[in-house]
């Protein structure tokens, strides 16, 4: 592990200590019933979702839901996406220690801090500007000081930061960005929902030779991606 992540999980956890009267139990029965007795199988990603305060990530009127296994409306029309389907995606992308990743659709900031807490670093972009930097503020005040928050059209990656060892995306366009193909490190992973009213989650590996390969995951459902992949 880095310098920078040691500094991470150090400052984060102060944060995290302060949660645990309140929250702790939600968190893992929201595991135990949503992840574990499913198919979230990667250990990392379980004690990750036991971690990371959800509550934090939503409207202090819905906090008392923040542990369902469902998505919560955050403003600007966009949604927290639902626990199970975030430990999914994160599991698909199989992220590691040293790994840079991409969030796109940073939302509230909660898959960024999931990402931020089994990667080297994360670049997360999100195309509502009040978002972007509400987020920012929230990762801040949390303790990750390994999250860069920017706010863009997403569908163009953050081409400057990439490669990218993995990218997940929170938004649905109708086919996978050329971007985020090109700005996928080899052996990289990026998961992604696809489609207009019915959507699949899609996993696209760039393997060594630079060749890609996709699978078919699941039936999603995500909210559209705007700007350019709207167009």
């Amino acid at each position: 592990m880095s310098i920078q992540s040691k500094t991470k999980a150090a400052s984060s956890s102060k944060t995290l200590n302060a949660e645990q009267d309140l929250y702790t139990s939600d968190r893992e029965v929201m595991v135990f019933k949503h992840m574990a007795s499913r198919d979230i199988v990667n250990q990392r990603v379980l004690n990750t979702m036991r971690k990371v305060p959800r509550h934090q990530f939503v409207p202090a009127n819905l906090q008392q839901r923040a542990y369902e296994d469902s998505p919560l409306a955050i403003g600007e029309g966009q949604t927290i996406s639902q626990p199970y389907i975030v430990a999914l995606m994160t599991q698909l992308v199989e992220p590691q220690p040293h790994h840079r990743a991409l969030d796109v659709g940073t939302g509230s900031g909660y898959q960024a801090a999931v990402l931020a807490e089994l990667v080297n670093d994360v670049c997360s972009i999100e195309i509502f500007e009040s978002l972007a930097n509400s987020a920012r503020a929230r990762l801040k005040n949390l303790g990750y000081e390994n999250i860069q928050v920017r706010y863009g059209d997403g569908y163009e990656g953050w081409e400057e930061m990439g490669p990218f060892d993995v990218i997940v995306v929170a938004a649905a366009p109708d086919h996978i960005p050329p971007a985020l193909i090109d700005q996928l490190a080899l052996g990289g992973k990026l998961v992604i929902p696809v489609g207009d009213h019915r959507q699949t989650l899609v996993v696209v590996t760039k393997n060594q030779d630079g060749t890609i390969d996709q699978r078919e995951v699941a039936p999603v459902m995500f909210v559209p991606m705007t700007g350019k992949a709207a167009k």
